[in-house]
């Protein structure tokens, strides 16, 4: 493991001092089969009862059996000490008086360094909700949102090394991120527009690569964002669900009169077809007037019948 300066962007560069980063990648670490190593740490245990029961019987040099006895247990529980057991979905992170050697991602009973430190690294997949977090949408407007982040430990090197605790990290970073993509976007954007509530995929898409981008320096992969929760803050609730109330009735009636207009086309279009009444210009509009009151109308119609003609 090195600690070196790395040549910054002026956008990532510290504000204040020159910045340093831990550089850092996973490698394999030496293991062999821990049933292996367990029986060699058997032999030795074994030799060294031996050893002693020698030097319990031996009438001279006893001292020379004791030693050999005692080395031997010595080496004994050095190499018992380099077992380890590693259960599917962890690693071990193996250390050596302070220096990264390796990973062990065996699972399994594995037979690795002796006198080393093994740090357990979970690389299964994992996943949290981040708060309920209120900013301002591309609009200025305040919304609440949430999401969910689905990540795994693909580094555990720099997710040991180079972060001090990689899963507070992912956290911090993913609110942020949040925060980020959300004040691009318009709560409700127009035909076409993309926005939070209209484009969650693409939303979600580069909510998940803001992320992967900023924890990448602890080693972590990020498997999929999704929005969980999104929603006017409560101070603005209100007013923007008239907004959306209005906007919902002036479209309908968009669409009441698109429609009422293609029916009157289509009687007076029949009427002249089928018929051999001939109607002037006027008898036409209060044909059209009447008929657009009918089919538009919020109340029902009563009709009133005209026992005159229609000029008196």
């Amino acid at each position: 493991m090195s600690v070196a300066e790395r040549d910054l962007t002026p956008t990532t560069r510290p504000v204040g001092r020159d910045g340093t980063v831990v550089e850092i990648a996973e490698r394999r670490a030496w293991q062999a089969d821990g049933f292996l190593g367990l029986l060699v740490g058997v032999i030795f245990g074994g030799l060294a009862v031996w050893m002693f029961v020698l030097a319990e019987q031996a009438t001279g040099s006893s001292d020379a059996y004791a030693f050999g006895g005692v080395l031997l247990a010595l080496l004994a529980a050095v190499q018992l000490s380099s077992l380890t057991v590693v259960p599917p979905g962890r690693t071990r992170v193996v250390q050596f008086f302070g220096r990264y050697v390796g990973t062990v991602r065996r699972p399994g009973l594995v037979w690795t360094v002796p006198l080393s430190t093994r740090r357990s690294v979970s690389v299964r997949v994992r996943n949290f909700e981040t708060a309920r977090m209120k900013v301002n949408d591309a609009s200025g407007n305040p919304v609440e949102i949430a999401a969910i982040v689905v990540w795994q430990v693909a580094d555990t090197a720099k997710a040991s090394f180079a972060v001090e605790e990689y899963d507070e990290f992912v956290e911090t970073q993913s609110e942020a991120a949040v925060r980020h993509v959300a004040g691009t976007y318009p709560y409700d954007g127009g035909e076409g527009e993309e926005s939070l509530r209209g484009s969650t995929d693409a939303v979600s898409g580069e909510l998940a690569e803001e992320v992967a981008a900023r924890v990448s320096v602890a080693g972590v992969e990020i498997v999929e964002t999704r929005i969980s929760h999104l929603a006017y803050a409560p101070e603005i609730a209100q007013a923007m669900l008239q907004r959306q109330q209005a906007n919902a009735v002036v479209a309908a009636r968009a669409r009441i009169v698109e429609g009422a207009v293609g029916m009157v086309e289509m009687a007076l279009e029949r009427l002249e077809e089928t018929t051999s009444i001939e109607l002037d210009e006027e008898r036409k509009a209060s044909m059209v007037s009447n008929l657009l009151v009918v089919l538009c109308g919020d109340a029902r119609v009563t009709p009133v019948v005209n026992t005159g003609t229609l000029y008196q």
